[in-house]
């Protein structure tokens, strides 16, 4: 799935909940993947015309803590994904492009953070849910997903031990992390965690297996849940 197509997507959605923009009708219901490149990029002109804000559509892939999170999924290649905190999307729309059917379920604190994805499902994205829900506090089944992503969400949360505690409580083989490295000017940044901090809160939360790397700026974590599916081959 390229970018183009989840911004179509987002486009049918946004019209179909706001009436805006009007689109045709033989673009409305075709199914997503029967459109044609030609097809698409009528979307995204009636989109973009509309004032619509397709600049979350910029592939984000070569950031380095992006393409890190990627590598690592398709190393082991996730039945089913829970993305904590996806804001603009910077990882969850790349993810989306590169892991084609695989379910995924975002949840976020922010309403209209939660409708761009609703649209998106809405316009044809059938693999992706959107919730809008408290990850401390979220009511989502145990071991529900197979990796639990926390990426640039932890520096954000007041209650750091209970996130971690419930995302690995919910995910069944990796919870992968990335938090910021450094100190920076973001006020929404409330913690600075160490990897002595995340050791001890992850330990605490029962996972025993941690591997720690870095890309420019952050700090990254994999931590291992429980044991390895059958599911472990890079995917094709």
């Amino acid at each position: 799935m390229e970018m183009n197509r989840l911004a179509a997507a987002y486009i049918r959605g946004h019209a179909a909940r706001t009436g805006s923009p009007t689109l045709p009708a033989e673009l409305v219901s075709a199914q997503l993947d029967a459109l044609s490149d030609e097809e698409l990029e009528r979307l995204v002109v009636a989109g973009r015309e509309a004032g619509l804000q397709l600049y979350r559509f910029k592939n984000h892939a070569e950031l380095p803590r992006v393409h890190w999170a990627l590598s690592f999924l398709r190393s082991v290649w996730p039945e089913s994904l829970l993305d904590v905190g996806s804001g603009r999307g910077v990882f969850l729309l790349p993810f989306l492009c590169r892991f084609p059917g695989v379910p995924v379920t975002s949840v976020d604190l922010l309403d209209y953070r939660t409708a761009f994805l609703h649209d998106i499902h809405a316009g044809g994205v059938e693999q992706l849910t959107a919730l809008q829900a408290d990850i401390c506090t979220a009511a989502l089944p145990e071991n529900g997903f197979d990796v639990v992503t926390l990426l640039e969400v932890l520096e954000h949360i007041p209650d750091v031990e209970a996130a971690i505690r419930q995302a690995v409580r919910l995910a069944r083989r990796y919870v992968v992390v990335t938090v910021p490295s450094k100190p920076d000017d973001n006020p929404g940044h409330i913690h600075l965690l160490t990897r002595a901090q995340l050791t001890d809160l992850f330990t605490r939360a029962g996972c025993s297996r941690l591997q720690f790397d870095g890309v420019p700026g952050h700090l990254t974590l994999i931590a291992s849940v429980g044991q390895p599916s059958k599911h472990t081959e890079e995917q094709p």
